[in-house]
């Protein structure tokens, strides 16, 4: 055997192998590498859309946040401007309502006055028709008549 022939033997089939990878075996692998980075860089694209997106999302909440503390607030105010027209209106309410009651009770007591006193003007003038039946029954004398009059004013 010869170490030339072996050589380019050898030589002829290196060129061989190489060829035949080039050929046949370096396109699928360098395919299936464009198509790896390009899944690489797609995914890279979709992760830094999606951050921006959940920064806008992120900005749209506290948008949203702010406008709901505002209304929120709003209403707060509201509902204690309504609380305190409430209270108003109870007040002024009740004063009425205790004026119409303090009328009442006024007239009411200025009617059992005037019966009480329609009750003493009734009694005296028994008492005084009494008084004048004793003092016409009765003898006419002055002590007689004080010592009359004076039992009438202790009954009275």
């Amino acid at each position: 055997m010869n170490i030339n022939a072996t050589l380019l033997g050898q030589t002829i089939t290196f060129f061989v192998f190489v060829w035949f990878c080039m050929k046949y075996v370096w396109p699928p692998i360098m395919q299936a590498l464009g198509e790896r980075k390009k899944q690489i860089a797609d995914g890279l694209a979709a992760g830094e859309r999606g951050k921006h997106e959940l920064e806008l999302a992120s900005k749209r909440g506290a948008g949203i946040l702010y406008e709901t503390k505002q209304k929120s607030s709003e209403i707060i105010a509201q509902a204690e401007k309504r609380a305190e027209e409430i209270i108003e209106e109870s007040k002024t309410n009740a004063k009425i309502e205790g004026e119409r009651l303090l009328a009442g009770a006024k007239a009411e007591i200025e009617q059992e006055v005037n019966r009480a006193k329609e009750g003493l003007r009734q009694q005296v003038a028994d008492l005084a028709l009494a008084g004048a039946e004793k003092i016409l029954r009765r003898e006419i004398d002055a002590k007689a008549h004080a010592e009359l009059l004076a039992s009438i004013k202790n009954e009275l």
